[in-house]
């Protein structure tokens, strides 16, 4: 049991029967009455995100986790293929519970989340940062650098996102896979 102003971005909870990820929180003190935990909390198991708000000293049903990288094989009818990198076990994933899937590529490695008590998968996250090559993008046109323009540009894994117009096809990019922004160009 934790007590609601232990909620931190990251943190499990089991609530309403099923497990529940905070994605953010906020401490607020109103006017009147005693200070409260503003949470966005997204199930593991369906995606879905709800708000709540707690009283200060609320007991709730935490859920130990563990964190452990594993790398991404292929993808078959039962999900996306992961193999532990200490046991060569391999699992498959739902395609909801990993963040940032749109931007995966064989052989990346993910941190996936697993509930201590039963072995739950309860989530798989891309790293923040990833290198992308780009397989089709239009040219450039020479002398229209000088506003922020872009332009789309289809990655390795399929994914369509904006870049500036200097980056051509063939080149391999920085992406970011929370939203899907350019980051950078990687020179080999």
């Amino acid at each position: 049991m934790i007590n609601s102003q232990e909620i931190k971005i990251g943190t499990c909870i089991r609530m309403d029967g099923g497990i529940w990820k905070c994605i953010d929180f906020q401490h607020r003190k109103p006017g009147k009455g005693n200070t409260v935990m503003n949470t966005k909390l997204k199930n593991v198991a369906d995606g879905r995100v709800l708000e709540r708000t707690f009283q200060v000293g609320f007991k709730l049903d935490d859920v130990r986790v563990e964190h452990r990288p594993y790398q991404y094989l292929y993808e078959d009818p039962t999900g996306y293929i992961f193999m532990n990198q200490e046991t060569f076990e391999q699992i498959p994933i739902n395609k909801e519970q990993i963040t940032g899937v749109e931007f995966m590529k064989e052989g990346d490695i993910v941190d996936v989340v697993t509930d201590t008590t039963d072995g739950t998968i309860l989530s798989a996250e891309m790293p923040v940062k990833t290198i992308l090559k780009v397989v089709h993008s239009e040219p450039g046109i020479k002398g229209n650098t000088a506003t922020n323009a872009t332009k789309p540009a289809t990655l390795e894994s399929g994914v369509e996102i904006r870049v500036p117009l200097f980056i051509n096809e063939g080149e391999t990019i920085q992406v970011d896979t929370r939203d899907g922004s350019y980051l950078g160009r990687i020179s080999e």
